[in-house]
């Protein structure tokens, strides 16, 4: 055996010459492997200048010298790319999703709780956009609660100020403009938090940010929905 069964840790051979050397390598995959933190499970071309001991979930699609590694985590050694085959139920931090992920065997479930051996799982996400805000009565932003989701809420904070007649904003969906809150603040570092019952929307539900009392001539908010979603088992 030269590697360990879980981590695929390189071992001392007997006899080996630059023993350090492996020993060294093991250390630092294991440097990156424990308390997993994955820079991204996204990104399919390798990062031209990649920090020392940073670690990339591969995902299909990948390319260049990540081309053959897909479903491996890519781990910066010494300047060049280490590849760990991972293994299912494995669990890291993904730091662009700003979310915890578990590896299923082939791919990374980014906001997966749960997964069954049958491949069906519980996610829970929470998806944030800058919104800038263009000038109107309401606008529909990019932000949307995917289709068959539960919504649990949605949160907020002005990032720059909002102007206009408006004397206060609100934030909801189609049909329900005050759903996730109303006569919501102005000034920047005005916060939302807005929970509400959880409701399923059958399909993708874009929100809508509206001014009350007035219309909005600019500004820009961080907001962010909070949803869970339900998969099913893998084909067989």
């Amino acid at each position: 055996m030269t590697e360990t069964a879980n981590l695929a840790l390189p071992l001392v051979q007997p006899a080996q010459a630059q023993k350090h050397v492996t020993v060294n390598e093991a250390l630092a995959r294991l440097d990156s492997l424990a308390q997993m933190t994955l820079v991204s499970v996204s990104e399919t071309v390798p990062p031209v200048s990649p920090t020392e001991g940073a670690a990339y979930g591969v995902p299909p699609g990948a390319v260049n010298d990540w081309a053959a590694q897909v479903g491996h985590v890519a781990i910066v050694i010494g300047g060049g790319w280490v590849f760990v085959p991972a293994r299912r139920g494995w669990r890291a931090m993904v730091l662009d999703a700003g979310q915890p992920a578990i590896f299923d065997g082939a791919d990374w479930r980014v906001g997966a709780a749960t997964l069954t051996p049958g491949g069906a799982s519980l996610t829970m996400r929470s998806v944030e956009a800058d919104v800038v805000l263009s000038a109107g009565a309401s606008m529909v932003t990019p932000l949307v609660f995917p289709a068959r989701s539960i919504a649990l809420g949605v949160t907020a904070r002005v990032t720059m100020e909002i102007t206009g007649t408006a004397t206060a904003w609100e934030i909801g969906v189609d049909g329900d403009g005050a759903r996730y809150g109303t006569g919501l603040g102005l000034n920047v570092n005005s916060a939302v938090n807005g929970p509400g019952t959880p409701v399923v929307y059958w399909e993708a539900t874009s929100l809508v940010v509206a001014g009350v009392g007035g219309d909005i001539a600019a500004g820009t908010i961080r907001l962010a929905a909070h949803f869970v979603a339900l998969s099913s088992p893998a084909p067989v």
